[in-house]
């Protein structure tokens, strides 16, 4: 895999990742949802005139263009394994961000995922 390649991966996992991060954060404004039969529109205007949320989308969008160039030049059987690297990502982004805990049971779990990710690179 070329530096390249690399770089459209990286740049499609850490776009998920921000997109998974700002649709939180826009959640979070608009509070826990219960959806009905009688709110469903309210709802969906007040989620989708969140800024978060339009962002998190507007990431979404430009993480899948950047997707598809990287598996247009490598196998897939390659590229999406790196995409367990967005959660490692995601764990910490809301950490630092959202306030959320990363208990001893998640670091070790990202550790697992790092070491995944190193192997499947060296193939």
């Amino acid at each position: 895999m070329n530096l390249a390649t690399f770089l459209f991966i990286i740049s499609g996992v850490l776009l998920n990742a921000v997109a998974q991060l700002l649709l939180k954060a826009g959640a979070n404004a608009i509070g826990e949802i219960h959806l009905t039969m009688q709110n469903w529109f309210a709802v969906g205007i007040k989620a989708a005139t969140q800024l978060p949320i339009i962002g998190g989308l507007t990431c979404y969008v430009l993480s899948v263009v950047v997707w598809i160039i990287a598996l247009s030049r490598v196998d897939v059987s390659l590229a999406y394994p790196m995409l367990s690297l967005g959660y490692v990502v995601a764990a910490f982004g809301a950490w630092y961000f959202l306030g959320e805990a990363l208990s001893m049971q998640r670091l070790l779990a990202i550790v697992v995922i790092l070491v995944g990710v190193a192997l499947l690179a060296r193939t």
